[in-house]
């Protein structure tokens, strides 16, 4: 018999660093297991996974580069594997967190800068959504990761925000037309946080710190913690009539 494990059950997209992980281990403490990807470090994905060991949960950590839409329907097999040894058929939650940063002004962004970033953060988020929508259980919920540049402007951060602007459009739609299955879908916008993000400006440069803590309201930067509990919260039942919503988590910045 395959081993059974408490629903409900978690994807999180980026899983191994960051604020995927914040994510992964807030899901744990409230006993929620997760299927995690990493792209090139299985040691730290490794790591994620025996702290939610440790906290009593259970959490597997899948290879997969969310640029690459190729690779999605094995993907999705290797998820439908893990389902079925946990004794399920279905997962509740897909966070859709993986990205990389991009830094370049309006008049210095190339193609290539452009089509990576789309790939990445509109274009993989879109089918990887849509390909994972059959194992999906009804009810279930969605988040997507946009930011605060979406609202306030840093030079040099175009492309980036464009492609979350894209991804808040997308997330009313997929609000809109996945109602009938009713999987609630919003998206989570963080503010400046203090992680390896962007070459870990934030946590690491103490000037740009200082700037962030001057023009945030509570008066510091954010902290993977402050974004991972938040995630969780929103996809338990407490926020079930949350849908289509953009829920900026930035501490007041830039307000």
């Amino acid at each position: 018999m395959p081993a059974t494990t408490p629903n409900p059950i978690a994807i999180v997209t980026g899983g191994s660093r960051g604020l995927g992980r914040a994510t992964v281990e807030a899901l744990a403490r409230r006993g929620v297991p997760s299927i995690f990807t990493y792209h090139t470090n299985k040691s730290a994905a490794d790591e994620v996974v025996e702290t939610v060991e440790r906290y009593g949960a259970r959490a597997v950590a899948l290879q997969l580069d969310t640029g690459d839409t190729l690779a999605f329907p094995a993907f999705a097999e290797e998820i439908r594997r893990v389902l079925v040894a946990w004794g399920a058929e279905r997962f509740n939650y897909l966070v859709n967190m993986a990205g990389t940063s991009h830094e370049g002004l309006f008049g210095e962004v190339t193609e290539e800068d452009f089509d990576a970033a789309y790939r990445i953060h509109a274009k993989g988020p879109f089918f990887l959504t849509q390909t994972l929508l059959p194992l999906i259980a009804d009810g279930g919920r969605i988040v997507n990761i946009s930011s605060g540049l979406t609202r306030f402007a840093y030079p040099g951060r175009i492309t980036y925000a464009a492609m979350k602007g894209a991804v808040e459009v997308m997330t009313h739609y997929m609000a809109k037309e996945l109602g009938a299955r009713r999987i609630a879908v919003n998206t989570v916008a963080p503010g400046a946080i203090q992680t390896d993000f962007s070459g870990g400006i934030v946590r690491d440069n103490p000037d740009v710190a200082h700037h962030i803590a001057e023009t945030t309201a509570l008066g510091r930067p954010g902290l993977p913690d402050d974004i991972g509990p938040m995630i969780a919260s929103l996809l338990s039942e407490d926020n079930r009539w949350v849908n289509a919503q953009r829920i900026e988590v930035s501490g007041g910045q830039a307000i």
